[in-house]
């Protein structure tokens, strides 16, 4: 063996500070259920609230671009004729 010495309570204290951050994790998804659970008990929709969710976390000016782009190419494909479709 080497003379290495492994600093034990340094990787203790790191072990435990994860183990901690793991726990309070799992107690804040459970709350976040809950929350969701309170939500569809009062009739809304979660797939719509986490969809919010998610649109408020991007950036505004990308998301209106993509919203923008999105409402192009839909009307673009709603005002073709089946027969352009199967020509490209």
């Amino acid at each position: 063996m080497s003379d290495i010495t492994i600093p034990g309570g340094k990787i203790r204290s790191f072990v435990e500070r994860i183990e901690n951050l793991d726990s309070e994790m799992q107690e804040l998804s459970e709350q976040k259920k809950e929350v969701f659970a309170e939500a569809k008990g009062e009739g809304f929709d979660v797939k719509i609230l986490k969809e919010i969710i998610k649109l408020r976390k991007e950036d505004k000016n990308e998301r209106d671009e993509r919203e923008s782009l999105l409402d192009l190419y839909m009307r673009a494909m709603e005002t073709s004729s089946p027969e352009q479709a199967k020509a490209a």
